[in-house]
């Protein structure tokens, strides 16, 4: 179905809804590379124009991708609630707008409008808001997760420690831990990318890992963000594993070009639920996934269909709900310049992010962070870290210096955190808070000095001597 827009005398035509949703898009250089971005302004507003007045049924009856030959399309109309949708049958997109920054419900009937919502309906009201309308609705939305803590709760923001390490040394993944612990960071995850995917390899982050926790009686939870099936194959020969990481993205080609199936995915949980169970844990939920996303992976893995890269990243928000995780967050600038050329662009797709994955029904949390050749600094990620934190957002990374040595890119540090932390009046997870304020790490959002610290460290000095052996 074709649509159209006149502005002043000039009438711009746009062939299906895959192409209107791109040329509404904001800039992005990815849809640039992928020769589908509007070619200026007055076809972007134009675009937003015709878009605004579109009947959100419309979704339902024009797939952007056809759910026969995409799996991920399939998942989200058969996850669909029809019955939760009826009484927004009748709004257009420009109307939708208006109830969220009018209506927007809490508890139960919110629920019910996530769930009324498809992926693209997000997508597309996310195209008419300005930045502050994303962080004006997003905060008012909380969306809580629990495992061996909970996050997502007013008032909180989570920290996941990143110690990553570029030869997997155990001790040296221990030493940026307590450095992040000693920073009031770790709440969300202890998450380990890993420099060696082996089974091996990965069994013993995840037993040092637990070792910390364990040893610490840290309430938070242990990750290594090796491949889904190596992370089994560990759990498999008794490596812990607390949450069970994957990346995946909007369509069935890019899961396929990370080695991944919606059967595996399910599959992967029910085993470690099964995991769950037989371990002497104090766990206060059962949601047991972790995933990682980004604007532009479909379009990197040529597996983008002609979508624009926001639409689809609200697609694999609709894949990660229906499997009730426990963290998913957006790797905002990680995947280049690209797709994300500087930092208004890195910005707008940050709170975009946050935005459609709150409004989905996610647990979501932002990697901050560009790579090192993108038209972005330090300065780019302060501003963006202050307006998702005040946008309620529920995680976000901590890594030594903000500089991650193994990855190579540019994030978020123990300090920024603590320092917005202190700033906006924010706590940790309200049992890692408790863990916190009891070992005098912590009172409220303040870390207690340095001085405290040193002291603290003496205590836990000797895990890093027996992390080896862990």
């Amino acid at each position: 179905m074709a649509y159209n827009h006149l502005i002043r005398g000039e009438r711009f035509n746009f062939p299906d809804l895959g192409d209107l949703l791109a040329k509404a898009n904001e800039p992005k250089s990815g849809d640039l590379l992928a020769g589908i971005a509007a070619k200026n302004e007055r076809e972007r507003i134009a675009a937003k124009m015709a878009l605004a007045d579109l009947p959100l049924k419309e979704f339902l009856s024009l797939p952007v991708i056809d759910p026969d030959s995409d799996d991920v399309s399939k998942l989200i109309f058969n996850t669909h609630d029809a019955v939760s949708f009826k009484p927004f049958a009748s709004l257009t997109v420009g109307e939708l707008r208006e109830f969220l920054l009018q209506s927007l419900p809490q508890g139960e009937e919110l629920k019910k409008l996530q769930w009324a919502l498809i992926p693209e309906m997000v997508a597309a009201v996310t195209k008419l808001l300005s930045n502050k309308e994303l962080i004006t609705i997003a905060a008012k939305i909380k969306n809580i997760a629990r495992c061996r803590n909970t996050t997502g709760i007013t008032g909180t923001l989570g920290v996941r420690i990143q110690p990553n390490h570029p030869t997997d040394n155990t001790a040296g993944i221990a030493a940026s831990t307590i450095d992040g612990l000693l920073m009031g960071a770790g709440d969300a995850v202890i998450g380990v990318n890993p420099a060696v995917d082996s089974i091996e390899s990965v069994s013993a982050i995840l037993k040092s890992i637990d070792h910390v926790i364990t040893s610490l009686d840290i309430p938070t939870q242990g990750c290594c963000l090796a491949h889904i099936t190596t992370q089994l194959a560990a759990m498999k020969k008794n490596a812990p594993v607390d949450l069970l990481f994957q990346s995946i993205g909007g369509t069935q080609k890019t899961n396929d070009s990370f080695g991944i199936s919606l059967g595996l995915l399910k599959e992967g949980k029910e085993q470690v639920l099964e995991h769950h169970a037989i371990r002497n844990v104090n766990w206060v939920g059962n949601q047991v996934m972790y995933f990682e996303t980004g604007q532009g992976s479909s379009l990197s893995a040529n597996a983008h269909h002609g979508i624009d890269q926001l639409t689809l990243e609200a697609r694999a928000y609709g894949l990660a709900r229906t499997l009730d995780p426990f963290l998913v967050n957006s790797v905002v600038g990680f995947i280049g310049p690209e797709y994300l050329f500087d930092e208004r662009q890195i910005i707008r797709a940050g709170l975009e992010d946050h935005f459609m994955g709150k409004l989905l029904g996610l647990p979501m949390g932002v990697d901050v962070c560009f790579t090192n050749h993108a038209e972005a600094d330090h300065n780019s990620l302060d501003n963006l870290l202050v307006l998702l934190a005040n946008a309620g957002v529920n995680h976000i990374m901590g890594v030594p210096s903000g500089d991650d040595v193994m990855l190579g890119y540019q994030t978020t540090s123990y300090h920024d955190a603590a320092m917005v932390k202190s700033l906006l009046g924010l706590k940790a997870a309200p049992e890692f808070q408790t863990w916190l304020e009891k070992n005098e790490i912590m009172k409220g959002s303040q870390l207690c000095g340095r001085d405290r610290a040193f002291k603290v460290m003496e205590n836990i000095m000797p895990l890093l001597e027996n992390s080896k052996d862990a």
